[in-house]
């Protein structure tokens, strides 16, 4: 059974990592030939079609009123995205970050974390108000995209695929991403509860580095394929997402737990997002050297994790 388990663990980080390379071709394509900047891209179809999983989880679970685990799925993810997917990435090569990024999107990032912890001391759980209200803002940000779309259009490349060719890349390659990890999630999960692990040991880290499987494929792809932006515009837009839009519905649909326990994740949480700014204030740049620095931040928080 085991053997059949690692079978298709290995089915779905193929389907993720073939899903990545067409995906990552088709909407840098498309941002090239539209005249549409990388960050933009990475900040909303790239960030979002990434963070699928997620919101899949979440909002199905919602659905069958077991929301429990929202903030453990989202937490970890986002954790996950910035120690794990940046520190990967930056190790491949050094990534460039937009001004934009480190003055409104990274700040923007941390501030509603902090918004997401205060709910969570509040009451340990998330409302529906707090939803509406998680919800508003993820308006809010949508408003800030459309804006910085409008004011950072590029000259328009001529690409040798057709336009109606670059989407369908970018399309199937978003759906076997999506699929590969569900795939890689469900087959890491049996295989983690036939050792033995427990479910909070396996929500914050397996399941969690699962439905960030979409994002570790596209950046380090986007990475090695010289597209910075997208990669580092995929991670913020896709912690910015998880939190206001998938805990946000979730909280609609029905009242999030929140546990004790995850007030911790949280505020790691938002420290990281501090690491990942003051390792780029003044360079520009996350280096290997950061890459290296979060990598090691990850294995202590993944050691806190078995106490």
């Amino acid at each position: 059974m085991i053997l059949l388990q690692i079978l298709l663990l290995v089915v779905g980080f193929a389907m993720l990592v073939k899903g990545a390379d067409w995906f990552v071709d088709g909407t840098a394509g498309i941002a090239r030939k539209f005249g549409i900047p990388q960050l933009v891209i990475g900040l909303t179809i790239v960030a979002m079609g990434t963070s699928a999983p997620e919101a899949a989880v979440s909002v199905t679970a919602a659905l069958k009123n077991n929301a429990g685990i929202t903030i453990g799925n989202v937490v970890g993810s986002n954790i996950l995205n910035i120690l794990i997917i940046l520190g990967v990435s930056s190790i491949i090569t050094a990534l460039s970050i937009q001004s934009s990024t480190i003055k409104y999107e990274i700040p923007y990032m941390m501030g509603i974390t902090l918004v997401l912890l205060f709910m969570g001391f509040t009451g340990g759980i998330v409302t529906r108000l707090e939803g509406s209200i998680l919800w508003i803002l993820f308006i809010v940000y949508l408003l800030y995209l459309y804006r910085l779309a409008q004011n950072g259009k590029e000259e328009k490349i001529e690409e040798e695929k057709s336009p109606m060719m670059l989407v369908i890349s970018a399309i199937v390659g978003g759906f076997t991403i999506v699929w590969g990890s569900s795939i890689t999630v469900d087959s890491a999960t049996e295989i983690a509860k036939m050792i033995g692990l427990s479910e909070r040991f396996i929500g914050l880290t397996i399941v969690a580095l699962g439905t960030s499987l979409p994002e570790l494929v596209t950046s380090v792809t986007a990475a090695r394929k010289g597209n910075a932006d997208i990669a580092i515009g995929n991670i913020v837009g896709s912690n910015i997402f998880n939190i206001l839009f998938v805990v946000g519905t979730s909280a609609l649909i029905t009242p999030v737990p929140f546990e004790k326990n995850f007030l911790i994740d949280t505020t790691i949480s938002a420290l990281i997002g501090v690491l990942l700014w003051i390792s780029v204030f003044r360079s520009k740049k996350l280096t290997r050297l950061w890459g290296i620095v979060m990598l090691v931040c990850y294995a202590a928080y993944f050691v806190y994790l078995l106490q």
